[in-house]
């Protein structure tokens, strides 16, 4: 299951590089629409209730994006991301849970003033964080399954143009969210939680 993970990963990766290609390639007047790809940090907060205590591992991924300009301040963005990270468990029960983290995300993207040659934004929204257990040997827990959580976003960022079509970016990306459990209640900690998703990467407009 891992390799095919990867291979999965690799094709992402693989189609938007060629996609990022085609856009340079077609220097387009018109930039309305642009494209990321960016490497993030993984950060999960710790919950418990009624003595059963999560603590998640902290863990990197990917964060694919495409946003269109609706007016000259706002865009809408919708993104794709991936990480892969394990829930310890411990007190009434104890247990080791690694899982695929997919998430899918559509947001509102306010544009600040210029400063320099930086620009500025914020954003909020909303989507879902899907747990997807591996399976793997020393991360399984008998009876974990797939589960999807409902999350709030909220972020903040700036691009840094190197041309008129690239730029880089650096963002921070916040969810509010109801802790993992697996749909296991001796896992449920009933709890909010909250991950930040620290990332960079580069951006084609076109």
């Amino acid at each position: 299951m891992q390799t095919k993970t990867y291979s999965t990963i690799r094709a992402v990766l693989t189609s938007a590089a060629i996609l990022l290609m085609m856009c340079i390639a077609g220097h387009a007047q018109d930039t309305r629409s642009e494209i990321s790809i960016q490497g993030t940090g993984f950060f999960s907060k710790s919950t418990n209730d009624k003595g059963i205590y999560n603590n998640p591992t902290n863990s990197g991924g990917v964060l694919l994006g495409y946003r269109y300009q609706v007016y000259r301040w706002l865009s809408a963005e919708a993104n794709y991301g991936y990480a892969r990270n394990t829930q310890v468990f411990s007190g009434s029960t104890s247990a080791r849970v690694q899982s695929d983290v997919h998430q899918a995300t559509g947001s509102a993207v306010a544009k600040l003033p210029q400063f320099m040659k930086l620009q500025p934004f914020v954003l909020a929204g909303g989507g879902a964080l899907v747990f997807d257990p591996t399976l793997n040997k020393n991360g399984a827990f008998a009876g974990a399954s797939r589960q999807a959580r409902g999350a709030f976003l909220y972020g903040a960022g700036a691009d840094y143009p190197l041309t008129t079509h690239i730029a880089v970016r650096a963002e921070y990306r916040g969810f509010v969210y109801k802790a993992p459990s697996f749909d296991l209640v001796s896992l449920n900690t009933n709890s909010w939680t909250h991950t930040a998703q620290p990332s960079a990467g580069i951006v084609v407009k076109f």
